[in-house]
């Protein structure tokens, strides 16, 4: 401030032929002391001038004061009703911009309240949501901190643990403090402090060895230089925070080495400096007790050097509250120049109200090129530089300049920041991790753990057939009934379609039997049709023989329609031809044991019964039968026929392409009525079973029904067992098997007979063996 009034007054470009003067007071960080001095002050009971040549008066135009915000508010209560302004270099409050209870109060420093949302926007920025906070154990740290955890949250940020910390606080209070930072599952700590309690909380941090903390820090004490001796910088190494902007003042580090005693002769701060400084006396030498502080043994000659010194006190590098200062001083300046030229007022007539309203409109150019004015809360330009503490080779902490916060800008846009010029604890260049729980993966979905805050969770997979597609989502998506999850579950793709086809090996398998079955079918056919003449042919009825293999034909060739992807049509066509087929050939297989049976059975056989024998009856009762069949299987494709649907029963991954039967009544009519034949063949076949025949018919069809039984009755439990396209493949298995049971048990031992033993195929050999049975 001196620097800057003196420099005011050399140039006189301002205030021409008035030379400014001051008064300086220590409120020794204490409101009631601030506010005791400001009141003798503005009652002109403190009076004594630093220059002798200057004329006094009790209208005190304006104060500069004071550093802490809470000082600040009990000075502007006190000054406010004597119109005397006040321009505060380092109070922040947000609560001093009310203008109807402070309407004299400027300062040079942003309103905290762009802080406030800066450090949850930084803290956002950087992906950090579990956090811990340290605040000065103030009515303005407490106040600071409730509006700073309310930005917080309203960032979806957690508090792992909120405390706060005094200069005076005792070693216990503030192990207590270190202890629960070391407890925390957290090691990102936005500390809003005075520097003052910061420097106490840091030396006990420092004595007690607690590294590896990343310190967000809030302007009033990120930036202090006695904050990070050499000892102590690894404890702040990687500390990022806000800070007022650094500016350069011309000429100071020369008016600061030019500082001496004989200057300033009387002012007890200089002199104090001095001893402090080089450790010596103006007095005679005091031996101290080690106890009290050590020995300060020598005489202040004041010859002593301050080129010669690299402290706090020589380094300008980091002129930033000491810019705001600056700031102050030139503000006022340039009121009361507006006022002169405007008024042409000498000091004695001051008018402390007209000089407010000159102070309102002050707007002006600094040397360094920024526009400086007050808005309407009489509040300056809300710019913060962003900056990181790092370390050099020697293990020195220094501020690094990482990117800039302006609050004139769009919420969004006000943060930027140099990523990679960032070096953060422990010397590392990844962000360190700051949150409860790490995000759920996409495919999984987070949970809130119980009693325990919202970031913090646990994060579950999907259930099959539901999926997540972004991180951290509340819940899962249930995919289409056509879809299913990946394995990842993280897409829906389209639900795996299974049936029966030509081109899997069960299907390509079952193909290759029925078109065997069919070709030896066929085959006997031939092998009948060519020695039809013969004996053997002719006593086992050639005429439903023939139409027997050619039930059988079909047969083996309708197992065909149960396979490949359904369709309405081959729906349609698979129980009623399958059904159909099997009917014709127990019609057959019935009327050739009837016929047996009663040739053998009737000793005396009349017209009127073997008419009911000859093959008009026989064709006859074949179509009869059939035509039963056919009928209920007309009323079941007209009235409910079976249709092709896309069942999920059996996998709910897998979509099954089955025939729905449609009427399950006609379903089980048609099986019914086949059943009803085979049990009928059966039991008929084996009442003539020992017949005496040299070829008894009756023994071959019985065991044929047998295996038919057998098969259809292990086909049930086999086809209700078995999922999607097994069932349809154990159904034409059954159908196969079924029809190969038919071909040989009833045609293979007459094939041998004509192919491999002709001899035999004569009518002598068949009575002979008749007779002797």
């Amino acid at each position: 401030m001196i620097f800057t009034i003196e420099e005011i007054n050399r140039k006189q470009i301002l205030l021409p032929n008035i030379t400014l003067g001051y008064q300086i007071h220590d409120g020794c960080g204490d409101p009631a002391m601030s506010t005791k001095v400001t009141t003798l002050l503005i009652s002109g009971q403190e009076a004594t001038l630093a220059d002798p040549k200057c004329k006094t008066t009790t209208n005190i135009p304006t104060i500069v004061t004071d550093a802490e915000s809470m000082q600040s508010v009990a000075v502007a209560r006190v000054i406010t009703p004597f119109n005397v302004t006040m321009f505060s270099y380092s109070a922040a409050y947000d609560y001093l911009n009310n203008m109807y209870e402070f309407p004299t109060f400027f300062r040079t420093i942003p309103n905290d309240y762009h802080q406030v949302d800066g450090l949850a926007q930084l803290v956002q920025y950087f992906g950090w949501n579990w956090i811990g906070t340290i605040r000065s154990n103030t009515t303005y740290g407490a106040l600071a901190m409730d509006e700073i955890i309310k930005s917080m949250k309203s960032f979806g940020i957690c508090i792992a643990f909120s405390e706060a910390v005094h200069k005076t606080d005792s070693k216990a209070k503030l192990l207590d403090l270190i202890n629960t930072i070391k407890r925390a599952t957290t090691r990102i700590v936005v500390a809003f402090v005075a520097q003052a309690d910061m420097a106490v909380l840091l030396k006990e941090i420092v004595r007690q060895n607690v590294t590896g903390i990343q310190w967000v820090g809030s302007e009033s004490w990120v930036t202090m230089p006695n904050l990070s001796p050499k000892e102590a910088a690894r404890f702040l190494a990687g500390t990022v925070g806000f800070a007022v902007p650094r500016a350069t003042l011309p000429g100071l580090k020369e008016f600061l080495l030019d500082v001496h005693p004989s200057k300033y002769p009387g002012n007890d701060f200089v002199s104090e400096f001095w001893e402090t400084t080089f450790e010596c006396s103006f007095e005679k030498p005091v031996n101290f007790s080690q106890e009290n502080g050590g020995t300060r043994g020598k005489i202040c000659s004041g010859a002593e050097r301050l080129e010669n010194i690299h402290n706090q006190y020589t380094d300008v590098s980091q002129l930033r509250i000491a810019y705001n200062v600056y700031k102050a001083v030139y503000a006022i300046a340039h009121s009361l120049n507006s006022m002169l030229i405007k008024t042409n007022f000498t000091y004695s007539q001051l008018d402390l109200w007209e000089l407010l309203h000159h102070m309102y409109a002050i707007n002006f150019t600094a040397e360094n090129g920024e526009y400086i004015y007050f808005d309407e809360n009489l509040d300056t330009v809300p710019l913060y530089e962003l900056v990181n503490w790092q370390t050099n080779s020697e293990g020195v902490g220094h501020i690094v300049t990482i990117g800039n916060y302006d609050g004139l800008l769009e919420f969004e846009n006000r943060l930027h920041i140099s990523k990679e010029d960032i070096i953060w604890i422990d010397g590392k260049k990844e962000v360190p991790r700051g949150v409860c729980s790490d995000s759920c993966l996409p495919g999984t979905w987070k949970t809130v753990k119980k009693e325990m805050a919202l970031c913090c969770f646990i994060c579950i997979p999907c259930a099959d057939g539901e999926i997540s597609n972004v991180t951290d989502s509340v819940s899962c998506l249930k995919c289409s009934p056509e879809f299913w999850s990946n394995e990842l579950k993280t897409q829906c793709v389209p639900k795996k379609v299974e049936f029966l086809s030509f081109d899997d090996e069960m299907g390509s398998s079952l193909v290759t039997l029925a078109v065997i079955g069919a070709f030896l079918t066929i085959a006997t056919a031939v092998v009948f049709y060519k020695h039809k003449s013969t004996p053997l042919v002719k006593a086992n009825n050639s005429e439903l023989s023939f139409l027997l293999l050619f039930a059988l034909t079909l047969c083996f060739l309708c197992s065909l329609t149960f396979i490949d992807r359904p369709s309405t049509w081959s729906c349609m066509l698979r129980h009623t031809v399958f059904s159909i087929s099997f009917v014709l050939c127990l019609s057959c297989i019935l009327g050739k044991t009837v016929v047996v049976l009663m040739a053998f059975k009737s000793r005396l056989p009349n017209r009127k019964k073997i008419k009911w024998f000859s093959p008009m009856h026989q064709r006859l009762n074949v179509f009869s039968l059939t035509s039963v069949q056919t009928i209920i299987c007309i009323i079941w494709l007209t009235s409910s026929p079976p249709f092709p649907v896309n069942s999920t029963k059996y996998y709910k991954a897998i979509i099954i392409l089955e025939c729905n039967v449609g009427s399950m009544v006609y379903f089980c009519c048609v099986f019914s009525y086949i059943g009803a034949l085979a049990f009928l063949c059966c039991a008929l076949a084996f009442l003539a079973r020992k017949l005496p025949s040299n070829f008894n018919e009756a023994t071959f069809i019985t065991f044929s029904m047998l295996i038919f039984c057998a098969v259809w009755i292990t086909f049930i439990p086999a086809y209700v067992s078995s999922p999607g396209k097994y069932s349809v493949a154990v159904e034409v298995f059954a159908i196969l098997a079924s029809s190969f049971g038919l071909l040989f048990c009833i045609f293979a031992p007459k094939c041998y007979i004509i192919l491999l033993q002709p001899e035999k195929n004569t009518r002598k050999y068949l009575m002979q063996r008749g007779i002797k049975q």
